[in-house]
């Protein structure tokens, strides 16, 4: 199968089940919205070396936030409802209550696996925090130097998915790097979704075990252009550069939507990306399998796609 010339591999990318919440987070002005959310998400691109995977999703205009003010909601991804609750607290309370004129509210229902973020919070107030409930929603208000940081008791959480993957090969630098942030533009504008890696994009794919015991992973050698001719290669010939896409999503379906925006929006042969493929381990390690050719079949086809 072919997309403007650009080949689309028969595979697939193989996903994960992780814990994910979402959390909308308010300010006096967008700017100061943004910078918390980009600060709150910092350091959050891989659990492989970080205690939760997080992003932006999309910034909220004032009529879609609690408390009226300009947004953006954040989705944090943890491999267990408890890591996924310390990630929160931790990151909640070091980059969301410290800046300036900021409150942080659950976006998803507080059911039965809520986890406890403002709950655990409140006691920097050191007995000044007053709570208070609306529609069966309790808030606390913490004591700043600005004012109060208000941020709501439980947030809810749900099953995600993460680990769905594009990898982008091309002949051009620059040019594949064109054409995967032309991807990442796309696929961000799909809702539920996040790409956690810087810009969306990673260089340094990773496969499981290394030569080095203490390492869980290590650089993916088959991708590697430098390493050609020394180990097994998946690179074609006159292929110089790969990079990859890693999406994280609140339901299978978000990330074959991703998947699928991204495929049409990167197959830029003028760019000089020769094919996309995705990132598997035989079906060893998750129980999702996003075939390429499936998503983009089971999709209306934009113009210029091809077969």
């Amino acid at each position: 199968m072919q997309i403007g010339g650009v080949k689309i591999a028969d595979t697939f990318a193989e996903a994960f089940p992780m814990t994910a919440a979402r959390a909308i987070v308010t300010a006096d002005t967008a700017a100061w919205a943004e910078t918390c959310g980009r600060t709150m998400a910092g350091y959050a691109t891989s659990v492989i070396g970080c205690d939760a995977e997080a992003a932006i999703e999309r910034t909220l205009a004032p009529e879609e936030t609690p408390d009226g003010r300009p947004g953006v909601s954040v989705l944090v991804f943890a491999f267990s409802r408890e890591a996924l609750e310390k990630a929160m607290v931790k990151r909640v309370g070091q980059c969301v209550m410290t800046c300036p004129t900021t409150a942080c509210y659950s976006g998803l229902p507080a059911g039965e696996k809520a986890i406890k973020v403002g709950g655990s919070l409140r006691y920097f107030g050191d007995g000044w925090q007053i709570s208070k409930r609306l529609a069966g929603r309790r808030y606390w208000r913490i004591p700043v130097m600005d004012g109060e940081f208000t941020c709501e008791e439980l947030f809810g959480t749900t099953k995600g998915v993460a680990g769905g993957n594009l990898i982008l090969l091309g002949t051009d630098r620059a040019g594949v790097l064109r054409a995967t942030e032309e991807a990442v533009a796309a696929m961000r504008r799909v809702p539920d979704v996040i790409l956690p890696f810087p810009g969306g994009i990673a260089r340094s794919g990773s496969k499981v075990g290394s030569k080095y015991k203490a390492l869980r992973a290590s650089t993916n050698t088959a991708y590697a252009p430098t390493l050609r001719g020394l180990v097994p290669t998946e690179l074609p010939e006159g292929v110089s550069c790969v990079y990859e896409i890693v999406i994280d999503g609140l339901t299978l379906e978000a990330v074959e939507r991703a998947t699928t925006a991204g495929l049409h929006a990167g197959a830029r042969a003028d760019l000089g990306v020769t094919a996309i493929t995705a990132g598997n381990y035989g079906g060893k390690l998750g129980p999702f399998h996003i075939r390429l050719h499936d998503v983009l079949k089971s999709s209306a086809a934009p113009t210029g796609a091809g077969g």
